[in-house]
C-alpha cells in the first residue's frame, strides 16, 4: 500500500489541531454565538452607511461608528427592551390566569359541535393546548432574557466590527480557503440572507401588526398594544402567520359576550390582514428577497429555543446561513450532474 505523502499528513495533523481548538473554544464560548449572531446582522445593515460616512464625508472611522452605533440602539435596542417587557408583563400572565375565557371559550365550542353534529376540540384538548402553550411561551420568555444580554454584549462587539471594518472583513477573507469566484459569492449571498431575514421578516410582522393595531382601536380592544405585539410577532410567521393572533382574538371577544366584534375581527383578519400578508410579501421578495416559507418556519422554530423572541430573525439566519455551506460546498467541489426524471 502506498504511504500518505508527508504534505498531505502535515496538512491532516493541523486541520486536526485547529478543528479540535475550535471545538474547545466553541465548548467555552457558546454563549457568544448569539451575540456574534446579532453584532454580524447589525454590522451588515450598517456596512454601507459606515463606508458612505468614512470614504464620502471623511469622518473620523471611530466617530463614524460611534454615531451608528447609538442610532442602532435606538433603532433596535430600545424596541426590542419595549417588545419583551410586554411579552413578560402582560402576554404570558394573561395566558396564566385566563380560565375563565377558557371555560367561555369551551361552551361555544360545545354549542358549536352540538348544532352542527361535528368534534371539534374536547376540554382534554383545549387544556393540553393551553397548557403546551404556556409552557413553551415560557420558555421563549426565559430565553427572550439570555437574547437581550446577548444583544447587549453583540452591541460590544458590534463596536470592533464598526471600528475596523475594511480591515476585519480583508482580514477574514483572506483567512477563508476559497477561490475568487467563490468569495465573492459568499460575500453577496451573505448580505443578501442577513438583509432578506433581518429587515424582510420585521418589516412583515410590523406592517400587519399596525393594520391589526388600527382594527383594535376601531372596535375598543382592551390592551390594544399587547395585541398590536401579538399580531407582529404572528406575522412573522409563515403558513399560519397572523391567524395565530386574530383567531383567538375574536374567540375571546365572542367568550365576553361581544359577538359583532367577534366577528368583525374575524372577517378583518381573513380578509383585510390576509390580503397584506400577501401584499407585503411580494414587496418584500421584489425590493429586499425573502426565504423560503420552510426556512422561516424552522428557523424560527429554533431560533425561539435558543434565543427567544430576538429568535424570529436569528433562527432563519442560522438556517440559512447552514444553506449557504451546502451550496458553497458544491460550488467548490463541483456540483452533481441533473438528474433528468422520466416523464409519466
Amino acid at each position: 500500500m502506498d504511504a500518505l505523502p508527508g504534505k498531505a499528513l502535515r496538512q491532516l495533523f493541523l486541520l486536526l489541531i485547529i478543528g479540535a481548538l475550535l471545538a474547545l473554544l466553541f465548548l467555552q464560548l457558546k454563549f457568544f454565538l448569539p451575540a456574534f449572531l446579532g453584532a454580524y446582522t447589525l454590522y451588515v445593515l450598517l456596512r454601507k452607511p459606515l463606508f458612505f460616512l468614512v470614504s464620502q464625508k471623511k469622518w473620523n472611522p471611530k466617530l463614524a461608528a460611534a454615531t451608528l452605533l447609538l442610532c442602532s440602539i435606538i433603532l433596535v435596542l430600545l424596541p426590542v427592551n419595549a417588545v419583551f417587557q410586554i411579552l413578560v408583563s402582560r402576554i404570558l400572565p394573561a395566558l396564566e390566569h385566563s380560565p375563565e375565557v377558557l371555560n367561555t371559550i369551551e361552551k361555544i365550542v360545545h354549542e358549536l359541535e352540538a348544532k352542527y353534529h361535528i368534534t371539534v376540540l374536547t376540554p382534554e384538548m383545549l387544556q393540553k393546548m393551553t397548557n403546551w402553550g404556556v409552557t413553551e411561551l415560557s420558555g421563549a420568555v426565559s430565553a427572550s432574557l439570555a437574547g437581550i444580554l446577548s444583544l447587549l454584549v453583540a452591541y460590544f462587539i458590534l463596536w470592533f466590527m464598526l471600528a475596523e471594518g475594511q480591515q476585519m472583513e480583508r482580514r477574514f477573507f483572506e483567512w477563508l480557503p476559497l477561490r475568487p469566484e467563490s468569495e465573492q459569492y459568499v460575500r453577496e449571498r451573505l448580505h443578501d440572507l442577513v438583509v432578506s431575514n433581518a429587515l424582510g421578516i420585521p418589516l412583515m410582522g410590523i406592517v400587519q401588526g399596525l393594520f391589526g393595531f388600527i382594527a383594535y382601536l376601531v372596535v375598543g380592544i382592551p390592551e390594544p398594544i399587547m395585541w398590536f405585539v401579538i399580531t407582529m410577532l404572528a406575522g412573522m410567521l409563515p403558513v399560519f402567520g397572523v391567524a395565530l393572533a386574530y383567531i383567538p382574538l375574536s374567540l375571546i371577544e365572542m367568550a365576553n359576550g361581544h359577538p359583532g366584534v367577534a366577528t368583525f375581527i374575524l372577517l378583518y383578519g381573513f380578509i383585510v390582514l390576509g390580503s397584506v400578508d400577501n401584499i407585503a410579501r411580494m414587496w418584500v421578495l421584489k425590493k429586499i428577497g425573502n426565504a423560503h416559507p420552510l426556512v422561516t418556519l424552522f428557523g424560527v422554530i429554533a431560533g425561539l429555543k435558543l434565543f427567544g423572541f430576538i429568535g424570529f430573525v436569528f433562527g432563519p439566519i442560522m438556517v440559512s446561513m447552514l444553506i449557504l455551506l451546502f451550496q458553497l460546498y458544491g460550488k467548490e467541489f463541483g456540483a452533481r450532474e441533473k438528474i433528468i426524471l422520466p416523464e409519466e
